[in-house]
């Protein structure tokens, strides 16, 4: 009878839990996460990616976890979850932050103009079709008057890409940028890697060039968050490195988020590959234009837009702080009201019409459906080599996908988040 007992109470509680399951890892269909590991083997089996890592995190504690493929095939390297990425644009995200907690000490103003911290942003120009079209648009391409800015360049305008500012690569203004060495002639128009100068200098030359669109009256991606990082360089009296290793990445644990390799850990850095004609993956060469200046270089240029390295677990932590308000493990690094900034929309619907806007740091998620299975109140970006991330407050998860593909014909970015989303089956 006892037995009958036991077993009949043991087939209640297997019973309550597959209808009820708890926090964590049984919020997700085992069988239906299992979908995730085949679709990215499948990718590296046909040879379209050499190798990623997926990270899934739920209240903080992994619930996903997959090294697949390569991290260098040629050298027969196996990726592992510790492998470390150029996380390009990701950088922007932790940049943000730093500006923010100078702002929440009162050394920068959200208003201020930059021109404050880089005098050379004082009288900024902007190149204006004289047929009438957009920068880049068809047309007469190069046939451009050169304007003054109607207002000055504020904090606020570079945190929400709405400055007017690109990356220089528009036919119209290319060979204006190259000649200053930036645009074409900086490898994908955001690389400074390679540059044996401090980003400072780098951005007071930028302030020279024409940008593209008024401020304020467009949004635009480009050299934003790499002003921002020379922002933080002179109003806090500390180069870019060690500011985000001390007040962000060091108080948070991320010890192997940072913007130049130590050379013994050349191995653990993941190789960059590109789409072929094919869809094959072919491996990029050396320099700026493929593998980069991340171990050897004149490690100089710390680009606050686009020059850290992390991994999917650094990352995740980051972003698990910011989903938590600011704060994690004891360590708080942002007030509560400073993330809602970074976290909402700030720029209406410059950004987007369809669902999507921007924060002081971040894309929002506006309406369900405007990005894939995000609800309102999600939030994320990505980078140039084709990593990206989510977060998803309502449902308490961190998203973390790690590749090394550029340009990637692949729809893996897309593809990951709603695999994962499938498998959420008790998002509360």
């Amino acid at each position: 009878m006892k037995t009958l007992f036991s077993l009949l109470f043991a087939l209640f509680v297997v019973t309550a839990t597959a209808q009820h399951p708890p926090a964590n890892g049984s919020a997700f269909s085992a069988e239906r996460l299992a979908r995730l590991d085949t679709v990215l083997q499948q990718y590296v089996d046909e040879n379209r990616l050499a190798g990623a890592v997926a990270l899934v995190l739920r209240d903080g504690q992994p619930v996903y976890e997959r090294a697949v493929g390569w991290s260098d095939k040629e050298a027969g390297r196996k990726m592992a979850t510790d492998t470390i990425f150029r996380i390009a644009s990701q950088t922007k995200a932790i940049t943000s932050v730093a500006v923010l907690s100078l702002v929440e000490e009162g050394k920068i103003g959200i208003g201020d103009p930059v021109s404050r911290f880089i005098p050379a942003f004082a009288t900024t120009t902007v190149a204006v079709r004289k047929d009438g079209g957009g920068p880049g648009s068809p047309g007469n391409p190069g046939n451009i008057d050169i304007v003054p800015a109607k207002r000055p360049i504020t904090i606020r305008d570079l945190l929400t890409h709405s400055a007017g500012i690109s990356y220089g690569t528009e036919r119209d203004v290319a060979s204006l940028y190259e000649a200053k060495g930036l645009g074409p002639a900086a490898g994908m128009g955001w690389y400074t890697a390679d540059k044996n100068e401090p980003i400072c200098d780098t951005m007071a030359r930028l302030a020279t060039l024409p940008f593209v669109a008024q401020p304020g009256e467009a949004w635009g991606y480009g050299y934003n968050t790499d002003i921002l990082g020379c922002v933080v360089e002179r109003a806090s009296g500390t180069p870019l490195d060690e500011f985000i290793r001390t007040r962000i990445t060091g108080p948070l644990g991320m010890k192997d988020t940072q913007f130049y390799l130590p050379a013994n850990q050349r191995e653990r850095l993941a190789a960059v590959y590109a789409s072929g004609r094919d869809g094959k993956i072919v491996r990029a060469p050396d320099g700026p234009k493929g593998q980069g200046n991340y171990v050897d270089g004149p490690r100089r240029s710390f680009a606050g837009g686009a020059g850290l390295l992390s991994t999917a677990r650094d990352y995740a932590r980051f972003l698990e702080m910011i989903r938590n308000g600011g704060a994690l493990g004891g360590v708080r690094i942002l007030a509560p009201r400073t993330v809602q900034l970074m976290t909402t929309n700030q720029v209406g619907a410059l950004h987007s019409t369809t669902g999507l806007g921007y924060g002081l740091g971040f894309e929002t998620t506006d309406r369900y459906g405007a990005n894939g299975m995000d609800p309102q109140g999600a939030f994320g970006w990505a980078g140039a080599y084709s990593t990206t991330y989510r977060v998803d407050p309502d449902a308490r998860l961190v998203l973390v996908f790690m590749v090394q593909m550029l340009p990637n014909a692949t729809d893996t970015r897309t593809k990951f988040p709603t695999m994962v989303y499938q498998a959420l089956v008790d998002p509360k």
